[in-house]
């Protein structure tokens, strides 16, 4: 891969927020509502309940990685939008630029992005609710990773899922955080769930997350290797949302759907 033409990718996505102001606001905007929301309703439940329990660390903790995934997912598939949006992939895919290079590009542009949101999250949820991170100790890195790369393998695989069935499916891709956040065991264990339930959550990277994290705030036993297991599964889908991107890129050069991409389905 030739970094200059991922870096024109990225460079490409730059120019556009620079240039317009409604696309920044995006990036920091409904995070930090998130966080606010819940901030106050962690607040509120504490002085509700039981002394001695803290919801902070435990809710809001949980809304801030799941939001930090939900715009992981969202830089790489409105970095994609963009290109669908002003019907750039004849224009992009004419040059020498290969599938990867592009994905790879999608990738630094969300890296990027969901860093904003990320750092707008930390500081309302350290300064305001005084979330304290130091409760998660080292195992935070290995948590935002996880998240990280899963969020990327969405991320790819929504942009493949746009492609094939066109622009019209846009709306496909926008609820897809909100579907996995009952499997995924975001704010409650995976036992309280149906066991077909807990069968979806078990190959979702994102409820190994949250399980050590609820350990980690309890003070209860940790297990590494169940985290391991969702960094494995996390990879895996990475690897196999690129090759599905690359197998429908493919089929849409060889039918002659890049051509005929428009703003209505193609089927």
């Amino acid at each position: 891969m030739n970094p200059r033409r991922i870096y024109a990718i990225f460079l490409r996505q730059f120019y556009l927020l620079r240039s317009s102001p409604t696309r920044v606001v995006p990036l920091f905007a409904w995070v930090a509502i998130d966080i606010v929301l819940w901030g106050f309703i962690a607040r509120y439940l504490n002085t509700v309940s039981s002394p001695g329990h803290d919801f902070v660390p435990s809710l809001l903790g949980a809304v801030l990685l799941w939001d930090f995934f939900t715009r992981v997912m969202q830089g790489v598939t409105i970095a994609f939008f963009e290109d669908v949006w002003s019907r750039n992939f004849l224009n992009v895919f004419a040059t020498p630029l290969s599938i990867s290079e592009y994905v790879s590009g999608l990738v630094l542009t969300s890296i990027v992005t969901s860093l904003i949101g990320l750092v707008v999250m930390l500081v309302l949820a350290t300064t305001v609710f005084g979330l304290s991170f130091f409760v998660y100790g080292v195992l935070l890195v290995p948590f935002v990773a996880v998240l990280f790369l899963f969020g990327i393998a969405l991320g790819i695989f929504a942009s493949a899922l746009v492609l094939r069935l066109g622009p019209a499916s846009e709306w496909l891709v926008w609820p897809i955080p909100a579907l996995l956040s009952p499997f995924a065991a975001v704010f409650y264990p995976l036992s309280v769930l149906p066991h077909w339930m807990q069968w979806i959550g078990y190959v979702l990277p994102p409820s190994y997350v949250f399980e050590g994290m609820r350990a980690v705030v309890a003070g209860a036993a940790f297990s590494s290797s169940s985290l391991l297991i969702g960094l494995a599964l996390a990879l895996i889908q990475i690897v196999l949302a690129y090759l599905c991107f690359s197998r429908v890129y493919r089929s849409a050069v060889r039918s002659g759907l890049l051509a005929r991409y428009s703003a209505e389905s193609v089927g």
